[in-house]
């Protein structure tokens, strides 16, 4: 006896892992993915760690060598010549090296981030996984280098502190650290993704980029103090209205008790990196779409 039938399937009777579908407006993001996807940006992080240093000769010294001989030509050019030193007794070397440790961090991270759909097109276009992993990932991985630069600074802040009585740490501020880690991954990640998508457009942004990003090192209270007197108070409002400013003041208040701190200033840093970060989100996501069109 013979028995037809026609067996309909539906998308619920199936146990499917995973479903792919276009988003439905913009602002649908499934940050969820991230946590799901967290296996893939531990590899990511893995992958930059490893590869920036694979075939180099000293390896992760560079490190601590970078800090160091970035610091030493501040002192020399910022310190000697152009007399930018903070003053109160406060050695140059601690204070430019702590510019130069706080500002690597968010520097790395834009530049990195920035570039992440042209870097990445490849392997973008062939599998898929939440586009957000990548940058996020490239934020950790800078992490790890903080880290180890931020020990170095430690060392040399440690030292200075042993044989100059003029530093004065303050520290309550001192545990605030993290969150000026937080401020400042935030704000570059959310920079980078705004740059990143644009440039899948604009090309010329890319080569604008490293010289954008050293021009805003100098409208940052990086190799100079906020209190200098050689900045005119025409000029000083527009280094306040930076966001990186509040960060690099409360890092030089909290270790070296030069700068300045404010919980009003530091809570305007922190909503506009909040407000670049959902920016540079949105705009991320309603790109990844269609990017590999363009880039």
């Amino acid at each position: 006896m013979n028995t037809n039938y026609t067996e309909t399937l539906t998308p619920q009777a199936e146990n499917w892992t995973e479903v792919i579908k276009p988003r439905s407006n913009i602002f649908d993001l499934h940050l969820n993915e991230l946590w799901r996807y967290r296996d893939l940006v531990a590899m990511f992080v893995r992958r930059d760690f490893v590869s920036n240093y694979k075939q180099t000769v000293l390896g992760p010294i560079w490190f601590f060598l970078q800090p160091l001989i970035t610091t030493f030509m501040y002192v020399v050019v910022f310190g000697k010549f152009a007399q930018l030193s903070p003053g109160n007794g406060i050695p140059d070397f601690a204070f430019f090296m702590a510019g130069v440790t706080i500002w690597n961090y968010f520097s790395e991270n834009l530049n990195r981030t920035s570039s992440v759909f042209r870097d990445n097109a490849g392997i973008f276009g062939k599998v898929y996984f939440p586009r957000l992993t990548m940058p996020v990932s490239i934020v950790i991985s800078n992490l790890v280098r903080f880290g180890i630069q931020f020990f170095l600074f430690l060392l040399v802040w440690g030292y200075f502190s042993f044989i100059n009585v003029r530093i004065h740490p303050n520290w309550w501020a001192i545990s605030l650290t993290p969150l000026l880690l937080v401020i400042m991954g935030v704000l570059g990640l959310g920079l980078g993704m705004i740059i990143t998508a644009m440039t899948t457009k604009y090309r010329d942004l890319a080569f604008l980029l490293a010289f954008g990003v050293q021009l805003l090192m100098y409208a940052t209270p990086v190799v100079y103090p906020l209190a200098s007197p050689k900045i005119g108070p025409q000029y000083r409002w527009f280094l306040k209205v930076n966001p990186m400013s509040p960060v690099l003041e409360t890092f030089r208040y909290a270790y070296l008790g030069s700068g300045s701190f404010s919980w009003l200033y530091l809570l305007y840093s922190i909503g506009i990196a909040v407000a670049i970060l959902s920016f540079g989100v949105v705009i991320f996501n309603r790109v990844e779409k269609n990017f590999t069109d363009t880039v």
